[in-house]
């Protein structure tokens, strides 16, 4: 009779959400991001993205977005490269540029090709 009591009592105490609550800690909790905010993507299809890739502008970047006010012509090459980082991550050549998937495809089709060799020939055998 008094195990079954001990044993409900510490039931309901495991249970109890304001001990999972104290037990869980706060300590590694992350942000959790804004997805109200429209997102960056790279895509053929929208040439324009809504937000730039870097959102926070470091004291550099932000000193390089003040002189692209001014003329272009007092700009260097450089500069034109890392403003348009700033905004793109990468270039139409780069989405354009091909993926090395075939081989992981391929690499599949062949391995499996091979399990289904092994399987018949150990089939044949005994």
């Amino acid at each position: 009779m008094l195990a079954s009591r001990v044993f409900s009592l510490v039931g309901k105490r495991a249970i109890s959400t304001s001990v999972c609550l104290r037990a869980h800690g706060h300590a590694g909790v992350v942000k959790a991001d804004d997805f109200s905010l429209p997102a960056y993507v790279d895509r053929r299809e929208v040439p324009l993205p809504d937000v730039a890739f870097v959102r926070d502008l470091s004291a550099q970047q932000k000193a390089l977005k003040e002189k692209e006010k001014a003329s272009w012509t007092a700009l260097s090459l450089d500069e034109k490269v890392e403003l348009y980082r700033i905004k793109f991550n990468e270039s139409y050549a780069e989405m354009n540029r091909g993926t090395n998937e075939w081989k992981t495809v391929l690499g599949g089709v062949l391995f499996f090709l091979g399990v289904t060799g092994l399987i018949l020939i150990w089939q044949k055998h005994y």
